[in-house]
């Protein structure tokens, strides 16, 4: 190793604590012996003897004395040291196996060690030559020489490499010449000669045989390289080069990985952990100009020098392009079997009669994902529930019966992919044969299917809903109607009176229950209006503690000064509703749900940093559960269409996205956050609404004209032709509107009402109709009528949607729409407002 100028003190403190101690001088002596008088004198003075008369003379004396000699001590001792300390830096540079010398500023050298007179030959001589002087004239050390003394002259450290001989009939040697300053006024530099021939000797043999190694593998016919584990080349031989199209050390130099030298699909050679379960590979090549080599791969595993636990992997690559005109046809046919075999896009694995694998392609490599070797039984990388079905199937085959249908089956360690397996036999000659499988990955397509499956179950569903809902109408309109006219003959003092009521409330509750399930079957209209939160929530709060159950606990917390929202009131319950749903199955156990409303500020909104949401003013509905939380990788996604991680049989992936749908067309934004275990929280922003001074007016005119149209006389005069299919709803409406002094015709369908205008010779001023009849539906029928009747005003009644059925009448066809089910009072205010109209 390099000494320094560090090792040099080193050396020379070892060799200064190594010197024996010596006696003590006379003047050590003679200043202990002073130190005792003046103490003497000090004692003297304070015993009581006095010097000339005056007490503390004696002490005074004493301690000047003491000083004095002390000081005269401790310098003989410091220049004691200092005359040992250059004596000592000598035998410390004696010491060093290494020739070193030291110089003064000028180049002279002060002193050398033994080891360098040695080497120069000059052991007696007083002072020896310095090493610039000793190779002046030598042909190639002049420029290294000079850099050398200029840095000991300047103050610089400076490191050389020189080959010389000193003396006549040696070798040369190579010497690292170390230069370092020394500190101190006087300047100066210590020269170090580290003798390194040796060394280098080992070193150009490793080389000479690393060359001859090289040189071996770049003749030999075959390619070879080296590579690590994760795929990067360390080495490629020239053979391995010149099919590649590029220099060995272009190869090597730019840290290529063997997927930038081979082409397809090389899964094979990424994921086969175990090389010694399957050392041969067939790949092809990146020649030049991107034309294919055909190679066969043996790859090993060799350990790294010095690295225990950690290889490389080494490989012959052979050219199996090259094997003789004789089988030409069979190797060109192999080629490319091999070819069409590794670059298949589907799995392919041939399996013996034991049902082991016997080789695969990549595709089946990256389907398993890497956990294949030679040798295993192919029922083993299957979920156990399909390993029966497949094992009979191979056996089928080897016993010569036909393939049969396609198997679903699944991996075991990845039981989310599902594969369709197709097997086959084929004959290998000399009476044997192996079966080839086929795996093709049917996980989108099975998703898919399922998610088609759940679609159409929803429609059936939401269709199976809205009839239930708009035959029930049917029925509640003839309840509430006969209530009504019950109410008319059984007045509140009559003992009737509460029961008849009752009839009628609990008749429009149930009302409310068919408009929440034409909301979940969206054949309900759609009419955005001005919405306080607060009444919202509060009509809603009834039905969100029964679909809670009574393990959870619903709080709603309604903000200060709430503003207002213009929303469809039907949406926004059913975005509550699907929200409380979700917080109720993630809370198995109970928990509490909270609803909790409030303003936000364009300032407040602009904290957020949301960069989806413009700054504005909007209201906040807040919903948060207690339950299990939603995993961070899953966040993301759960407002995709049929996403979801609830059981099949619990959740259809359709309610948070529905979510996502309504508030993102009613204008707002809605943001999630969850924490697992803890619960989850979404946040819906809804715009604020602000009512101009014109529609504050026209709606305080419009709620005033209501409450002075409030007629207490609804009777009138005319003719209304009443078209329903039910019986019950007929006869409630007829009786409703002939006891308010109209002329009713009726008819229980289309085709019966065309007929009785036909023969009615009198003028027909309104048309009641419903909808949805047999037959010939009531739009139908209008457009029949309208040339018989065209001054007819039309009322359409139904349970469905009023633009469910718009779409089939002319645009210029003008019309009512009074929705089902309805009251007595309804149906006559409804009549007098369409009649009184122009």
């Amino acid at each position: 190793m390099t000494e320094t100028s560090a090792d040099l003190a080193e050396l020379e403190r070892n060799a200064l604590e190594r010197e024996p101690r010596a006696r003590l001088s006379a003047r050590q002596i003679f200043t202990l012996a002073g130190v005792g008088l003046a103490g003497l004198a000090i004692l003297l003075d304070v015993i009581g003897f006095h010097a000339f008369a005056l007490p503390g003379a004696l002490t005074m004396i004493g301690t000047i004395g003491a000083a004095g000699i002390i000081l005269f001590g401790f310098s003989s001792t410091i220049s004691q040291d200092m005359s040992r300390a250059p004596a000592a830096a000598g035998d410390a540079l004696n010491a060093l196996p290494d020739p070193c010398y030291a110089t003064d500023r000028r180049g002279a050298i002060l002193f050398a060690n033994e080891a360098y007179r040695s080497l120069i030959g000059s052991v007696n001589a007083e002072r020896p030559a310095p090493l610039e002087r000793l190779l002046v004239g030598r042909e190639g050390h002049a420029e290294t020489l000079y850099r050398l003394a200029q840095a000991a002259r300047t103050g610089f450290p400076a490191e050389e490499e020189i080959r010389f001989a000193l003396r006549p009939g040696l070798s040369e040697s190579t010497y690292k010449v170390v230069v370092r300053p020394l500190s101190g006024p006087q300047g100066g530099a210590v020269w170090l000669l580290r003798d390194l021939t040796v060394e280098r000797g080992r070193l150009d043999q490793a080389e000479h045989q690393w060359q001859r190694a090289s040189a071996f593998l770049s003749a030999t016919p075959i390619g070879f390289y080296t590579a690590e584990l994760t795929g990067e080349i360390l080495f490629v031989n020239s053979r391995l080069a010149d099919w590649l199209g590029m220099p060995a050390d272009h190869v090597s130099g730019r840290k290529l990985k063997l997927s930038d030298i081979l082409l397809g699909d090389v899964a094979g050679l990424a994921l086969v952990s175990d090389i010694e379960g399957a050392p041969v590979v067939d790949a092809d090549l990146k020649g030049a100009e991107g034309q294919p080599v055909p190679v066969r791969i043996l790859r090993s595993l060799v350990p790294k020098a010095g690295r225990e636990g950690e290889f490389i992997s080494c490989a012959l690559v052979l050219d199996r392009a090259t094997s003789g005109e004789a089988e030409g046809h069979a190797r060109d046919a192999e080629l490319r079997f091999a070819r069409f075999f590794n670059n298949a896009p589907i799995s392919i694995a041939t399996v013996d009669a034991e049902g082991r694998i016997d080789n695969a392609n990549s595709a089946f490599l990256s389907y398993m994902g890497g956990n294949v070797t030679r040798g295993v039984a192919l029922t083993d990388l299957l979920a156990e529930e399909d390993r029966p079905a497949v094992l009979e199937s191979l056996a089928a085959l080897r016993s010569g019966r036909r393939p049969g249908p396609p198997i679903e089956v699944r991996l075991v360690d990845r039981p989310e992919r599902v594969g369709q397996l197709y097997a086959s036999r084929v004959d290998a000659g000399e009476g044997g044969s192996s079966t080839v499988v086929y795996l093709i990955d049917a996980t989108e397509q099975k998703s898919l299917e399922l998610q088609f499956a759940q679609s159409q179950k929803m429609q059936a569903i939401g269709q199976l809903a809205g009839g239930v809902a708009h035959d029930f109408n049917n029925l509640l309109t003839a309840i509430i109607g006969f209530c009504d006219l019950l109410l008319a003959r059984h007045q509140a003092g009559d003992p009737s009176f509460a029961d008849v009521m009752q009839i009628k409330q609990n008749a429009n509750r149930a009302a409310n229950l068919t408009r929440q399930l034409l909301a979940f079957s969206r054949r309900q209209t759609l009419r955005p209006k001005v919405l306080s939160l607060t009444d919202a929530l509060a009509e809603l709060q009834n039905l969100l503690s029964r679909l809670l159950t009574e393990k959870v606990e619903l709080k709603i917390v309604h903000g200060r000064d709430l503003g207002l929202v213009k929303v469809d009131q039907n949406q926004l319950e059913q975005v509550i509703m699907n929200l409380a749903v979700n917080a109720r199955d993630a809370m198995p156990d109970g928990g509490r749900l909270t609803i909790r409303t409030a303003n936000v500020s364009e300032e407040d909104s602009r904290a957020l940093d949301h960069a989806m949401m413009p700054p504005g003013e909007y209201l906040l509905i807040e919903v948060a559960d207690t339950g299990t939380g939603i995993p961070k990788e899953n966040l993301g996604k759960i407002f995709e269409p049929f996403y979801t991680t609830k059981d099949p049989s619990k959740g259809t992936g359709l309610g948070l996205s529905t979510v996502y749908g309504i508030v993102k067309q009613t204008g707002g934004f809605i943001f999630a956050y969850s924490t697992v275990g803890k619960g989850t929280t979404f946040r819906i922003y809804l715009p604020r609404y602000f009512e101009t001074p014109a529609e504050a007016k026209a709606e305080a005119e419009a709620q005033a004209a209501a409450v002075a149209a409030e007629p207490t006389d609804l009777t009138g005069k005319g003719t209304i032709l009443l078209v329903e299919d039910e019986n019950a709803v007929r006869t409630f409406a007829a009786r409703a509107l002939e006891t308010r002094g109209y002329e009713v015709l009726q008819a229980d369908c289309g085709e019966a009402a065309i007929a009785l205008v036909q023969d009615f010779e009198g003028k027909i001023d309104l048309v009641v109709s419903d909808v949805v009849m047999p037959n010939m539906d009531g739009p139908t029928m209008v457009k029949e009528l309208r040339n018989r009747i065209p001054a007819a005003k039309i009322i359409f009644v139904s349970g469905y949607a009023e633009d469910a059925f718009e779409r089939s009448l002319d645009p210029e066809q003008q019309f009512h729409f009074l929705p089902k089910p309805f009251s007595l009072k309804q149906l006559a205010a409804a009549v007098k407002d369409v009649m009184g109209k122009a």
